[in-house]
Formats: C-alpha cells, structure tokens, sequence
C-alpha cells in the first residue's frame, strides 16, 4: 500500500471522531448547562497526483467551547444558573464532582439533589437541607439558600485554573485533579432560571452534512488510487 492511501486514511479516521463529536453535540443540545465540543488536530498536506490533494491528519484532544450558554426563565425557585465561570459542587460516593446544571430539587429528607439525586453541597462541603413546613426558598447571587427562618447554606461554587483539563464523567458531571479554587467575583447566580446548551443546532448540522462529503469525496480517492495501484500491478505482470 503507498503513502497516498495510508494518508488518505487517516483523514477518514478523524472525519469519523470529528462526527462523533458533532452527533454529541446534536444529542445534548437540550441538555441543561452542556458544553460544545470541538476536536483539535494537526494536519499535513499530501498531493498524489497532479490535481489530488488529500491531508495526513492527527487528533490532538477534544476541547469544550466554555461559553455561557443562554438563559430560560422557569420560574422554579430551585432552578439556578451559573452567569460566568464556575461550577456547583455535588456529593458522590467517590468525592465531589462539578456541574452546570442547576436543575434542583428536594429528595425526602429535604436535601437540596441535583437532577441524577446527588447531593448539592455548601461551602462547608456538607449537603444543604431546607427545614421542614418551610415554602419559602431565595437563593440570591452570591449563592446563598435561605428560607423564611433565615439561611441554610451557601451553594459551594468553585473553578479550575485549567478547565479543560477537567474530565467529563457522563451525566453533566466533571472532575479535575486541580484543587478548585473560589468562582470570580462576577459569578453570580441566577434563581428561577437555567443555562441552555451552548450548541448551535443549525451550525452543527451544517458541519454534518460537510464532514459526510469530505467522507465521501475521499473514499472516492482511496478507490481511484487502490485502482492506479491494482492497474499498474496488472500491466506489470504482462511485461515480464
């Protein structure tokens, strides 16, 4: 096999990962506080012929696009989004993980879970529990839960020096091996609403049906020059 297909190859390769990463995107563009995605890599050109040009290419590392997706209002009062950089801090059984996603409720002991039932945790590292007979819930900006008998807590917000860095575990859940440092002063946390996806639906399909023809087009390469090959090897063995 020459260096043309081995090349030619390896950009299939990546198309595949690259649509992979797009399809993600695609399945969780209503998931709440999701992050785009997007693959980083190196390229090289390669010429074969005199109007052929294909790319050996190499995936670096998928890196998430940080942007603040929109706001929807819900009018929940334990619904809460993130304006800025930070994330929640939940419990589970092998430590503390970190999301955006600020969809809340109550479990049966009163404590503040996340969607998936994780416990929210204070700045204090301990679960935050609404009293019971309490209706009134406020949580303000800076991340404060209150009730109509006073505080009960202040949502632990935190980010990373490195936030891509951080590994996503499934389920909108990251960890790091960073310590968490406190969220910037600009954090602020907004009650009754959630932070949208930050996919865009029309600019990711477009980027779909481009990576489908890319897939194509250099299949139909790989096939011309697996046919120059295969011709050449033929009127060879009739010279000899």
């Amino acid at each position: 096999m020459e260096t043309p297909i081995y090349v030619a190859l390896s950009r299939q390769m990546t198309l595949r990962r690259q649509l992979d990463v797009i399809s993600n995107n695609i399945a969780n563009m209503n998931t709440t506080g999701f992050k785009q995605q997007r693959m980083l890599f190196t390229e090289f050109l390669e010429r074969p012929g005199m109007h052929e040009q294909v790319s050996f290419v190499q995936d670096r590392a998928v890196v998430r696009d940080l942007a603040t997706g929109g706001l929807t209002q819900t009018g929940n009062p334990l619904d809460v989004a993130l304006t800025g950089h930070g994330y929640f801090t939940v419990d589970t059984a092998n430590g503390p993980r970190y999301t955006r996603a600020g969809n809340f409720q109550l479990n049966d002991q009163r404590q503040l879970v996340d969607g998936g039932g994780l416990p929210v945790l204070a700045d204090n590292r301990q679960p935050i529990t609404i009293p019971e007979g309490t209706r009134d819930i406020k949580i303000t900006g800076d991340g404060t839960v209150a009730t109509e008998l006073g505080p009960v807590g202040k949502l632990n917000i935190v980010t990373f020096k490195n936030e891509q860095l951080m590994t996503e575990v499934g389920s909108g859940l990251y960890v790091s091996d960073e310590e968490p440092q406190p969220a910037p002063a600009d954090t602020k946390v907004a009650q009754g609403m959630l932070e949208n996806s930050n996919v865009k639906p029309v600019v990711e399909m477009t980027a779909m049906i481009d990576i489908q023809r890319q897939y194509q087009s250099n299949q139909r390469m790989i096939e011309n020059e697996h046919e120059r090959i295969r011709s050449a090897i033929q009127k060879l063995g009739r010279t000899v």
